[in-house]
């Protein structure tokens, strides 16, 4: 494995195939409130970029290419999160996207326990730690633990999505899942706009 951390956006000419997987590491979990410090990205080729934000300087075309780029599927996991902070912080939604938490609340119906770290275990057999989870991701230097956890959110996805796609089909999901996909970008939209704790859809 390696990891390659970039200051401020993505080096130019790199290739993430058909679906590059995507995940975000901010100073808290409300994203109209904490910034945006670290995007991690891997191809799925056991390789992980890791580009980090300092301050308020998010100008990273490179980076935004990739997420606007409609040929490449961005697997996420909590996908609403992730969509939330990029748009407010890089300006932009990315699409089209795959969330394996989505994917798995539709497919692993005889579970509650949906996260990457629940997902990793029982469909690859891969052990995720989660000790860095709660750090200081602004800190002047990441630790070489913090870039191991921000590497193992991303290097499992393609794996995972692989092993969800297999469920969804057999148990006749997988168009379910698409349409709930397609609408992740607008959840995002509203939890930005402060609906972030309502079901619009309740009575």
């Amino acid at each position: 494995m390696a990891i390659e951390i970039h200051e401020g956006d993505l080096p130019a000419g790199l290739d993430f195939g058909g679906a590059a997987a995507i995940d975000t590491e901010t100073m808290g979990l409300n994203p109209g409130r904490d910034r945006l410090c670290v995007v991690q990205l891997s191809a799925g080729d056991g390789n992980a970029h890791l580009v980090r934000f300092r301050g308020d300087a998010y100008d990273a075309p490179n980076l935004v290419r990739l997420l606007e780029d409609r040929a490449v599927t961005k697997i996420f996991h909590f996908a609403r999160f992730d969509i939330a902070v990029l748009e407010r912080y890089l300006g932009i939604r990315a699409a089209p996207v795959y969330c394996t938490k989505i994917a798995s609340r539709i497919a692993r119906t005889y579970t509650d326990r949906h996260s990457l770290k629940n997902l990793a275990a029982e469909l690859i057999g891969v052990e995720i730690s989660k000790e860095q989870q709660s750090s200081d991701w602004g800190a002047e230097t990441l630790t070489e633990a913090q870039c191991r956890y921000a590497a193992a959110d991303v290097l499992h996805l393609h794996a995972i999505r692989a092993a969800l796609d297999e469920m969804l089909e057999r148990e006749g999901r997988s168009d379910l899942a698409r349409r709930c996909f397609e609408f992740v970008g607008h959840r995002a939209a509203l939890d930005l706009g402060g609906w972030g704790e309502v079901d619009i859809f309740a009575h």
